[in-house]
């Protein structure tokens, strides 16, 4: 059925556009190009779209052709034969600016061979050795090297720049640092928020060595230990132009994952697919720019070595994926600034890209908790209710929220003094039961209060915080409150002044945390109530493929000015943006850790927020593909990250909501959020059986805390990870290279969730070695191979990998009891009877507790028929806290006996089925070294 439908639309649209030859006069191979040009995009009014096109419109408004032959007049047919003579897969597209005709690629210099499908390889490609930029001899510089780059003819681009200046760094022996820019005038160039810890890494010993083509200009990286291309950029011009900015590289293998924010499997298309950075409020789905840019990109290469690509620029930009296997980057403004990180491995890639936008943020403890949330809880009755009907189902729960419901006329800052008149008694209660209580912030400030009404808007005005258009005037969009200003964060005044804001609001609401949506920024008109002006900046010559087709589509004019640059620069920045000031506002205002929440997302958010995926509908697709998405943004050093639980929109089944509770029991960030149009989904509402599996998750998940905020420990400390992908732990099984229906957190817990209605079974892959079920002990005996397991509807599957030791703690209805209990160790012998694990502990609340040696950090390792504990720092925060108990994987006989430092334990079990060792009822001081022994 789906084929016939395929070819019917196929016949339907080369209909429409045969129909439109006529009217536009188009030739054959233009239909046929404007054809490939719809039918990858997929568009349902193709025939619309076909006959409005106007070649002689986008000749004048697109970027213009320039008669630049590479070859001369003399040169012969054969030669130019043997220019063009490629493989499909390794050609680069000539004419991706513009439909193109024979005479026009030619013209171009290009080469020009139909091929008989509408969509794949470009007809008109670039030969090879395409004359370009002629690189100048390096010179050492107080950073590094330098050299001009000059073009004798200019390209065919419009307000093309014939001379660059090229500067190479090398950061660090892993980081080799390119820039290209225009050494005559001014162009916006990204600087990241200030505090990025910097590289001191000698370079004496770089892990790359790097070789340069002259004429035309090119870059070679190779990896030093074997030689590998790991870049090679000669494979296609380098294009420099004041809108237009393009640059390839062949690729080591076809196994790249990153380029977010898309709904992608964790590793990309290759076959002729791109990808659009462009930040766009969009629920997600297939071939849309979402709500995040992140022009990072890791490839895994042979012998499970890893190399990654950085292009630090926030214009729009565009990634061609293509079998050679290679890539193309194409920005339409800033400069091109590269990182190459070399690794050798992907975890110290991802270490090495963390270096340059920073280290995540250490979460404070409860907002690792369970989350709460809808929009519709439309008074504080119903969101009290709320939390104690949790409560008396007895479901675990730290934080609840309240969306847009609670504010007076949809006005941030505000709350509405009849439905919410007593939010500030709600807040406090809250904090009395050990509850924390966080609210939704759009970024847009109402401009249709009368004057003296409203004083964000009022004060605002004063102190010129607003983004401008054109003219000078204030910008005026339209969000939920209707017409609305936006801040301009990249401005000190503006910071200073929303910190005021959130001040007064904390002295009346005393927030917790905050969510920051909307900050894409996300606009209910195209660029104001206004429009917008006719320019380059509203039209480019070129625009990425980006939903709704212009770059202003649900944002603001692409020409409003902001204090650093104009919103075309800045665009991609503005979540990022506003997350540094929320974050550095919270700090001040509370003395606390911040919580801050935001959608919209770039490189380098992951200091200041957390982020969540959007708004992600209810059914099983989304909830498979919400596995990459995390793991993505844990590879962009987004460690906090979650999806909305049971789904955001549309309604949810039963059966559904407990395999994504059991799932989201894992997500780093756990939030259960739904829209108001949706039959309820908080977990008491549904059938006893359904609350008592997803009571037992939130038990699971609360009982991994102490081991969950250890991983973000180091996450922050050291560039780990903690939602992990398999590659990242097994880089050099190839069974690992693809999966993204499995997870890690950190090295040593493997998760393995349903995701298919009416599955009562799973087959998962456990690499090579030994792996215990964490529910029962009982080992798996893996060679690196797929398993089938049941999985009931009360299950999910979780492994415990042979070596390591997991810290657990009795868990509680909120973390604020939890942190209190007894903790627990599940210990997981390797083949040798070894282990290790670690636990990191402070007050869960303080702010650079680790910069200020303020926590304690044990070490607990076992061997030789024990398990020892080594607190290597201690402040006090593990002060009247206990081992209750522990339980050991793996033990080959039953013991004999069990000693407690020293001391005969009598509460202990043995199972032989599964070889688990159980003591219980101990009471060791957790600030103290104990050893915990059994005699075989």
């Amino acid at each position: 059925m789906g084929l016939l439908t395929n070819l019917t639309a196929s016949v339907l649209l080369l209909a429409l556009a045969l129909s439109c030859l006529y009217i536009n006069h188009l030739s054959i191979h233009q239909t046929r190009l404007v054809i490939s040009v719809y039918a990858k995009q997929n568009k349902t009014n193709a025939h619309e779209r076909l006959c409005n096109y106007n070649p002689a419109k986008l000749q004048n408004t697109s970027m213009e052709t320039s008669r630049v032959h590479p070859e001369s007049s003399q040169e012969t047919d054969i030669s130019r034969d043997n220019k063009c003579t490629m493989a499909t897969e390794s050609r680069f597209d000539c004419a991706r600016d513009r439909l193109l005709s024979q005479r026009e690629c030619e013209e171009r210099g290009c080469c020009y061979a139909p091929l008989p499908n509408f969509s794949g390889p470009p007809w008109c490609f670039y030969p090879s050795l395409y004359p370009g930029y002629k690189m100048g001899s390096l010179t050492p510089t107080m950073r590094g090297q330098e050299a001009t780059l000059t073009r004798a003819n200019t390209s065919y681009l419009p307000r093309d720049i014939s001379n660059l200046q090229l500067e190479v760094i090398e950061e660090s022996a892993g980081c080799l640092h390119l820039t290209l820019k225009d050494p005559s005038s001014q162009r916006y160039e990204v600087k990241l928020p200030a505090g990025v810890p910097q590289s001191t890494a000698d370079t004496q010993d770089a892990l790359y060595t790097t070789e340069y083509q002259s004429d035309p200009f090119g870059f070679i990286v190779r990896r030093k230990s074997n030689g590998r291309v790991i870049m090679d950029t000669t494979v296609a011009p380098l294009l420099f132009a004041d809108q237009y900015l393009q640059l390839s590289t062949a690729l080591a293998s076809s196994l790249v994952s990153g380029l977010g924010e898309h709904y992608t499997p964790l590793l990309l298309d290759l076959n002729w697919t791109s990808v659009t950075l462009w930040n766009r409020d969009m629920a997600p789905h297939a071939d849309a720019n979402l709500y995040g840019s992140h022009p990072f990109y890791i490839v895994q290469e042979e012998d499970g070595l890893a190399h990654g690509v950085f292009l630090l620029n926030s214009n729009a930009i565009e990634v061609t994926l293509q079998p050679t296997p290679a890539l193309t980057w194409v920005a339409i403004g800033g400069v091109l600034d590269l990182y190459v990180f070399v690794g050798p491995d992907p975890q110290s890639v991802i270490r090495q890209y963390l270096m340059v936008i920073g280290f995540p943020m250490m979460p404070p403890y409860w907002s690792l908790g369970f989350h709460l949330c809808r929009w519709g809880y439309t008074t504080s009755k119903t969101t009290r209710n709320v939390a104690q009907r949790m409560h008396d189902a007895k479901f675990p729960m730290d934080v609840q929220w309240n969306d847009l419901d609670y504010a007076n006329k949809r006005r941030v800052f505000t709350f509405d003094p009849w439905r919410f008149g007593d939010l500030p008694e709600m807040v406090e209660e809250f904090h009395k039961t050990g509850l924390k209580y966080i609210l939704i912030l759009d970024p847009g400030i109402s401009s249709a209060s009368p004057p003296g009404t409203y004083s964000p808007f009022d004060d605002g005005l004063k102190r010129d915080v607003f983004i401008k258009n054109i003219t000078g005037h204030i910008l005026i969009g339209k969000v939920w409150p209707g017409p609305t200003a936006f801040p301009d964060f990249t401005s000190s005044e503006t910071r200073s002044w929303w910190e005021d804001c959130i001040r007064d609001f904390h002295s009346k609401v005393p927030v917790d945390g905050l969510w920051i949506d909307m900050n894409e920024p996300a606009s209910f008109v195209q660029g104001s109530v206004e429009g917008c002006p006719d320019s380059d900046l509203e039209n480019p010559p070129y625009t990425p493929r980006v939903v709704g087709g212009q770059l202003n589509s649900g944002t603001l004019c692409m020409s409003a000015r902001q204090k650093l640059s104009t919103h075309y620069n800045l665009h991609n920045m503005y979540g990022l943006t506003e997350a540094y000031a929320t974050h550095s506002a919270l700090m001040k205002v509370r003395g606390k850790r911040p919580f801050v929440l935001s959608r919209s997302s770039f490189p380098g958010i992951g200091r200041f927020s957390g982020v969540w995926t959007g708004d992600v509908r209810s059914d099983w697709e989304q909830l498979r593909y919400s596995i990459p998405a995390v793991l993505q943004f844990s590879l962009f050093g987004v460690p906090l990250v979650g999806a909305d639980i049971c789904g955001f929109g549309g309604n949810t089944t039963e059966e559904l909501c407990v395999r994504w509770m059991q799932l989201g029991a894992f997500y780093p960030f756990m939030r259960n959020h739904n829209d108001k149009p949706n039959a309820p989904q908080e977990p008491y509402v549904f059938g006893q059986k359904a609350q008592a599996t997803m009571r037992s998750a939130l038990n699971l998940r609360y009982s991994l805390l102490p081991f969950l905020y250890t991983l973000f420990h180091h996450v922050h400390t050291s560039a780990e990870t903690v939602a992990r992908p398999l590659f990242m732990e097994f880089p050099s099984d190839p069974n690992c290279q693809t999966i993204d229906r499995q997870f890690l957190w950190g090295s040593s817990l493997l998760i393995s969730p349903v995701l298919e209605q009416g599955a009562v079974e799973l087959s998962a892959y456990l690499p090579a070695g030994t792996w215990y079920s964490l529910h029962s002990g009982q080992p798996f005996y893996s060679t690196g191979q797929y398993l089938l397991l049941p999985a009931p509807l009360d299950t999910i599957n979780a492994h415990v990998r042979e070596g390591h030791i997991i810290p657990q703690q009795e868990p509680a209805l909120t973390t604020a009891a939890s942190r209190g209990n007894p903790f627990f160790l599940t210990v997981a012998l390797s083949a040798g009877g070894w282990a290790r694990g670690d636990l990191f502990w402070d007050d869960g609340d303080s702010l650079d507790t680790f910069e200020m040696g303020n926590y304690c950090y044990v070490i607990f390792m076992a061997g030789q028929s024990q398990v020892v504990s080594d607190p290597l720092r201690l402040n006090g925060a593990l002060d009247g806290l206990v081992l209750g108990g522990l339980q050991v994987f793996g033990v080959p006989s039953p013991p004999l006996y069990v000693l407690a430092n020293g001391d005969k334990v009598r509460d202990f079990t043995y199972r032989s089925d599964t070889k688990v060792l159980t003591v219980t009822s101990l009471a060791l001081p957790m600030s103290k070294v104990f050893t915990v022994q059994w005699a075989l």
